[in-house]
């Protein structure tokens, strides 16, 4: 799977057209983000963790929810406990680390939750989210054609000098039975599965931009979500965000 990104003049009048009532031909799968970004919800878990199951309910009581884009990033440094997680991989434990040195905190521990970049620990007490108090200055539309996902990004009043983000493709519906390591025994449910993390480089707020991701159809019988997150370049804090479930 890889990214792409196209010239930024183009990206302008591409999402103009995008976003417009009145255009041509309607491509395959599309979505546009509202005026109120998501709450982006991001789990640092793992199968080796004995205190990451109810951590992973809560967050598989987010699917689906409107208002909230939920990602659960397993990481790998809990597999030497004689578990191997299949779902872990280096890169999401490099990004929570990652994380942890820009907040200024060497610390890194699971299950942490991250609610629109910063630690949170209110989990525990319920739900507890909501989207955004005030409006996004980024909105984001969403493409699907065939195995290629195009994200068409323009901005608004307040957006700060640079954005970045990152893709992410999510899967639902997975069961494994553990054998081994402090969750043995159990058969543990994910949903929200992050099967690939894609950073996309800093950009200047000015211009407009168009990306494109190539997917593959995915595994049989777990759905699969395309999401798209801008963030503020200078502190990663998510300021828009979309999926596409198609």
């Amino acid at each position: 799977m890889r990214h792409t990104t196209l010239p930024a003049a183009a990206a302008v009048a591409a999402l103009a057209s995008t976003l417009a009532t009145n255009v041509g031909a309607a491509p395959a799968c599309r979505a546009t983000s509202g005026p109120m970004p998501p709450a982006v919800v991001e789990l640092y878990t793992s199968e080796g963790c004995s205190a990451c199951p109810p951590a992973e309910r809560w967050l598989s009581s987010l699917t689906g929810r409107p208002g909230v884009i939920a990602l659960a990033f397993h990481v790998d440094y809990w597999d030497r406990l004689g578990w191997a997680d299949r779902f872990a991989s280096p890169e999401n434990t490099a990004r929570q680390h990652a994380w942890a040195r820009q907040a200024g905190n060497g610390t890194v521990y699971t299950p942490q939750v991250l609610l629109n970049g910063q630690d949170w620990r209110g989990w525990r007490g319920g739900p507890g989210l909501a989207a955004g108090a005030a409006a996004s200055p980024v909105r984001i539309a969403l493409t699907r054609e065939g195995e290629t996902v195009t994200a068409q990004v323009g901005r608004g009043p307040g957006a700060p000098a640079r954005l970045a983000g990152y893709w992410a493709v999510v899967e639902d519906g997975y069961d494994s039975p553990v054998r081994a390591g402090e969750n043995a025994g159990a058969t543990l449910h994910h949903d929200d599965v992050v099967r690939l993390v894609e950073p996309v480089a800093a950009w200047s707020a000015a211009a407009g931009q168009r990306l494109q991701l190539q997917v593959s159809p995915g595994v049989a019988g777990h759905p699969r979500r395309v999401v798209f997150v801008v963030t503020d370049a200078a502190s990663g804090r998510p300021l828009q965000a979309l999926a596409l479930g198609c």
